[in-house]
């Protein structure tokens, strides 16, 4: 059972990659982190000497502090918050606690630099890969990451004037490698690898190639996504709606998959 005031490493991973996850801010010290820097998923990195003046970003929102080991830099960070009246929390066991229980762990190498709010670039008039990966995105990665979609004769120059990463394009850092779709590189190359991901990734896959023998599953997702698609002319009205969408593949993929579904009051007694 976790401490006062601290959540179990199991527990913020279940939180993490749904609509509840908290923001989870990483105070370790610049030696901890550059001797192992890679991030819990979401993590933004922040002095602990300057939590104060994060505070004002941080109102209304949970917040999970990490540090090294969860003892004092993460504690007395999240205390300090909770003075300015916001719900904040230590790791348990800190960076080390998240590894030992064998939790992702993101190369910080691989991800923008942050700011407020990453910005990617891809292809307009998204259908599967380029819902699903701003949403694994969004979910794993930065919550504030904003998309441009755009000509796809454009993407890689947008990208270049405008510091975005572009995805799902050839030429792209993150595009489609042999069988394996823009998700599954993004999954990969991120260290983003769950059971729930994983089983996410293949029907995601078979969706996208037409390769429906791999997952039963990848006909509704291709149907739901063609009429998403259909009913949203706005690329990024299409995004948000998608996000529920894939919220719903995410859960199913985590605790649903064994699930079924009958009507018993359709049956003679």
């Amino acid at each position: 059972m976790a401490q006062f005031n601290t959540i179990s490493p199991n527990a913020l991973m279940r939180l993490i990659g749904t609509p509840a996850a908290p923001v989870i801010v990483d105070v370790c010290i610049d030696e901890d982190f550059h001797a192992d820097p890679r991030l819990i998923p979401t993590a933004r990195r922040w002095p602990h000497r300057e939590i104060a003046a994060l505070a004002a970003d941080l109102r209304g929102a949970r917040v999970v502090v990490v540090c090294q080991k969860g003892l004092k830099l993460s504690q007395g960070a999240a205390a300090l918050l909770r003075t300015r009246g916001i719900v904040a929390e230590a790791l348990e066991g800190g960076n080390f606690g998240w590894r030992d229980a064998d939790l992702p762990l993101v190369p910080a190498a691989r991800i923008p630099a942050p700011g407020r709010g990453t910005l990617w670039v891809t292809r307009h008039r998204p259908k599967i890969d380029r819902i699903a990966c701003p949403w694994l995105i969004r979910r794993f990665v930065d919550p504030q990451a904003q998309f441009l979609f755009v000509p796809t004769a454009d993407v890689l120059a947008i990208a270049d004037r405008f510091d975005a990463t572009a995805f799902d394009v050839e030429g792209a850092p993150w595009t489609h490698d042999g069988d394996l779709c823009t998700f599954d590189t993004l999954c990969d190359g991120l260290a983003l690898r769950t059971e729930a991901l994983d089983r996410m990734a293949r029907v995601i896959r078979a969706a996208d190639t037409n390769r429906h023998d791999l997952a039963p599953e990848a006909a509704g997702l291709l149907a739901l996504s063609v009429g998403l698609s259909r009913a949203h002319s706005d690329d990024l009205a299409q995004l948000e709606a998608g996000m529920v969408l894939y919220d719903a593949l995410f859960r199913w993929a985590r605790d649903g998959q064994g699930e079924g579904h009958d009507w018993p009051g359709g049956r003679a007694q």
